[in-house]
């Protein structure tokens, strides 16, 4: 029987979102759109541009890739001299188009856009006192919270209500709003997700990473600090701190895994420097006798590079990627082994056969695919195969805009490392310490979330928040 197979892989956590914003230049669509196809791998299932003159709103949105949504035809009826984008990966709310970002909406001070990347552990509570003073939501996406507090405040000006609602919002927020007069950017106090400032000669743009620019030919500026909201308009750009002053906590995944490795996140150097020196620590910590080093790729190769450096072993390319698998895929039959794992990665056997095999992975979630990447290391002719992760054991789901599994599926939440070791049948299994991924990463080790980790929320939840989000066993 013929059955749609989902290619993205169930063992890593799913990228959240991204965002991107250009103020001031007649090509502005067009600028997002490339904005949003560099910033892809932050969320596959579904874009959207809106464009604006200063009079009127222009929008178009899809499911799927960017460049299956956006031809030169469609990009023609986005006029206007700025606009902003967003790619969806859906951490709340169902995978349908009305959830597609950004969200418009025209009230009593003309038309407003929304893009958000990040995820609110308030929204439903939120949701249910806005409905219950009549307001009609259109999606189930808790960033559609944010338009309706914005709408409902009774704050003068319009700048004031944007402060006024996201300080009544609680978790993680990057967002771009795009008015008739211009953009407005924030970054919730935290700085639990990236956003950064470019600019490209008269014009300004903000994106969730700055591998946006680089494809724009835009220069880099700096972050959006965290708890800053920035105005963008024919005035220039304008800096406020508007929310209340806590410790940051940027999430240390976007090293790990989320970020691509030529951006450059919270204000630091290029990810791959960060990936490197995670493969370098870990080596340290955990080096096995082995006669080469193989990356599970795309994700793992720079670890894996780092890896092989520090323990001096030859890095080789045991494992080859299908770049072309799409989400989805036909499987044709049942009987053929593994065949999730074999459509999108191929061992070569000449480079394993008759070798001691270190493979680095980035991160280990359920362990589904790394106990099929070992046994097809094997079935190449590998003599042993020792599995290497460039992080700590994730025991913890993430409520701050990470699709991740369910406490109960993430199987080092209540698995030891010897116990999974034999579940994905590796010779030796070992993970990277919290204090050595700590000090591999650029900033200070206390200004980063590690949630996901170690269980520690930075953001203190409600009694309320807890039940909602299902936390009521994982906050005692």
């Amino acid at each position: 029987m013929h059955k749609e197979l989902p290619i993205v892989s169930p063992d890593k956590f799913h990228d959240e979102c991204a965002v991107f914003g250009v103020y001031g230049h007649e090509e502005a669509a067009n600028l997002t759109y490339l904005g949003l196809y560099a910033l892809q791998h932050r969320g596959q299932e579904a874009s959207g541009i809106v464009a604006g003159d200063g009079e009127q709103f222009c929008i178009q949105k899809g499911m799927g890739l960017v460049a299956d949504i956006f031809h030169k035809s469609v990009l023609a009826k986005l006029p206007g001299h700025m606009a902003i984008g967003h790619n969806r990966y859906s951490t709340t709310g169902g995978n349908d188009l009305k959830n597609v970002q950004p969200l418009t909406v025209n009230f009593a001070l003309g038309n407003l856009a929304l893009a958000h990347n990040g995820n609110l552990i308030n929204a439903q509570m939120l949701r249910h006192e806005l409905e219950a003073y009549g307001a009609i939501f259109q999606s189930t996406s808790d960033s559609e919270v944010i338009i309706h507090l914005i709408a409902h405040s009774r704050a003068g000006s319009f700048l004031s209500r944007v402060v006024d609602a996201l300080n009544q919002v609680r978790g993680a927020f990057s967002v771009v709003l795009m008015t008739d007069n211009g953009l407005i950017a924030a970054r919730d106090p935290y700085g639990l997700r990236p956003l950064c400032i470019g600019r490209l000669r008269s014009s300004w743009v903000v994106a969730s990473e700055t591998c946006a620019f680089d494809l724009l030919d835009a220069e880099y500026i700096r972050e959006v600090e965290p708890g800053e909201l920035i105005v963008i308009n024919d005035q220039g750009l304008e800096s406020h701190h508007p929310f209340p002053k806590t410790s940051p906590a940027m999430c240390v995944f976007e090293y790990v895994y989320f970020a691509r490795p030529d951006s450059r996140i919270f204000g630091s150097e290029a990810v791959y420097t960060t990936r490197k020196a995670l493969g370098r620590q870990l080596a340290q910590e955990a080096w096995v006798p082995a006669d080469i080093v193989i990356p599970v790729p795309d994700s793992g190769v720079p670890a894996a590079l780092g890896y092989a450096e520090g323990a001096g072993v030859p890095f080789e390319a045991g494992l080859i990627r299908n770049h072309y698998v799409g989400r989805t895929f036909i499987e044709p039959e049942q009987s053929i082994r593994h065949f999730g794992v074999k459509v999108k990665l191929n061992a070569v056997s000449e480079v394993l056969e008759g070798k001691r095999v270190v493979v680095i992975d980035d991160s280990l979630v359920r362990g589904t695919t790394s106990r099929k990447i070992v046994k097809m290391i094997r079935q190449a002719g590998a003599t042993e195969v020792h599995m290497r992760i460039s992080s700590p054991p994730i025991i913890s789901p993430c409520f701050y805009g990470i699709d991740t599994p369910t406490k109960k599926e993430l199987i080092a939440s209540d698995h030891s490392t010897e116990e999974i070791r034999k579940y994905i049948t590796a010779d030796s299994l070992a993970y990277l310490s919290l204090d050595g991924m700590l000090k591999s990463a650029p900033r200070s080790p206390d200004q980063y979330c590690t949630a996901c980790f170690t269980e520690r929320y930075p953001i203190p939840f409600t009694r309320a928040e807890e039940l909602q989000l299902g936390l009521f066993e994982t906050a005692r």
